[in-house]
């Protein structure tokens, strides 16, 4: 039903789904929102850093566990437009499993004790992805025989207790080139294989390189640029190439780190007949950009400079940044921003924004909620989900 639901809509609309990244309570609020008002699917796509089950702590998001997302996004959705979709579930995918230095037996029990809790709150599209390693390269028939083993447990576990789910598949992370397409061929004949003798259905999404990589706030793969890339096959000639693989399988294609890219590469996306597209970090951007904004603007320079500190002193901006960066700390701090929003340092310092905001008519949440809005409105729109607004 999933499946069909998704493939009817794309058949209709001629369109590129999109997934957003809850990158907070406003910018889950926001996507509910969106979606309801303009009637459209849209998936929420929780990593397990972002959202996690109560066994690992939860996630940097509201402090959510898996199972309290689920019931928030569940109770808001009237109209039942969300998708609620793991993105990224699989082994070392959460801090704890390398913090703990786990070996891959362990760190996959552990991968499929947090698929369980996705199956269990209510998730309906399983992201299997053992492209992490801590102990070294896997091979790619490696990462195939473990996707192949979350796959089944996931499935076997979801018809024992009546949840419907359908599956994406990835097998490396997102390097800003593209696939050849020996390698998608490869891949996906392995796939078929593995789910015609196991009586299981196939994924319903691959995730394809397409030359999107996201570092600092800019898109740094070859698919936005004017300038050919050495030994690469152009995204415009690659991409309907790959597109032609996936529907011989009978999968969509999902492209991940589409956040940045111009308005006129995202118009493209329907274009080239790209199935679904991920973007996290950049709705997170946009709503720290919009705090500061608004705190500077109405004199609350202290405040800024809290959220600012806090925000630089949780060093999440460390694994974005480019060789040889310029960018100032302020820079660093916003792209940081979204990951301390839960801190009660920084809940403490937002109530007491609010209330002298309030005072002068403006509710802090609503605008920034707002913002995220905008930015999330400028996909639905390019990518043919919304057509006018």
């Amino acid at each position: 039903m999933i499946q069909q639901r998704l493939e009817n809509y794309l058949n209709r609309n001629h369109c590129t789904l999109l997934g957003v990244g809850p990158m907070s309570v406003n910018c889950v609020d926001a996507a509910i929102e969106l979606a309801n008002d303009h009637e459209v699917p849209i998936m929420l796509i929780a990593s397990r850093r972002q959202i996690d089950s109560d066994e690992f702590g939860g996630g940097y998001v509201n402090n959510w566990t898996t199972d309290a997302f689920a019931n928030y996004v569940i109770d808001q959705d009237k109209k039942g437009k969300v998708l609620l979709a793991r993105d990224h579930g699989g082994p070392w995918q959460n801090t704890q499993e390398q913090d703990k230095n786990l070996s891959l037996r362990r760190a996959m029990e552990s991968a499929k004790s947090s698929y369980k809790a996705d199956i269990d709150a209510g998730f309906q599209i399983l992201h299997i992805d053992p492209s992490i390693d801590i102990h070294g390269t896997p091979t790619t028939n490696e990462v195939l025989d473990r996707i192949f083993e979350l796959y089944e447990f996931c499935w076997s576990y979801a018809q024992r207790i009546g949840k419907e789910i359908i599956f994406e598949i990835g097998t490396e992370e997102q390097s800003g080139s593209t696939n050849t397409q020996d390698e998608l061929g490869y891949t996906l004949q392995r796939v078929q294989q593995f789910c015609r003798k196991n009586h299981l259905p196939l994924p319903s999404f691959v995730v394809i390189q397409t030359g999107t990589r996201v570092m600092e706030t800019r898109n740094v793969g070859s698919f936005d640029t004017p300038v050919r890339v050495a030994d690469e096959i152009p995204a415009e000639i690659q991409v309907p190439k790959m597109i032609e693989i996936c529907q011989q399988h009978g999968i969509f294609m999902k492209e991940h780190n589409t956040d940045y890219l111009s308005d006129e590469a995202l118009q493209w996306h329907p274009r080239l007949g790209i199935h679904s597209a991920n973007v996290a970090p950049e709705f997170g951007v946009a709503e720290t950009t919009a705090l500061l904004e608004i705190l500077e603007h109405y004199n609350l320079q202290t405040l800024a400079d809290q959220f600012l500190q806090i925000a630089y002193d949780s060093g999440k901006w460390k694994k974005w940044m480019l060789p040889n960066t310029k960018a100032t700390d302020r820079e660093r701090s916003i792209i940081a921003g979204h990951y301390v929003f839960a801190k009660e340092e920084c809940q403490t310092l937002k109530v007491e924004a609010a209330g002298k905001l309030k005072s002068q008519g403006v509710n802090l949440e609503d605008e920034l909620k707002a913002r995220v809005k905008r930015s999330i409105l400028r996909y639905l729109c390019h990518f043919r989900l919304v057509r006018s607004v």
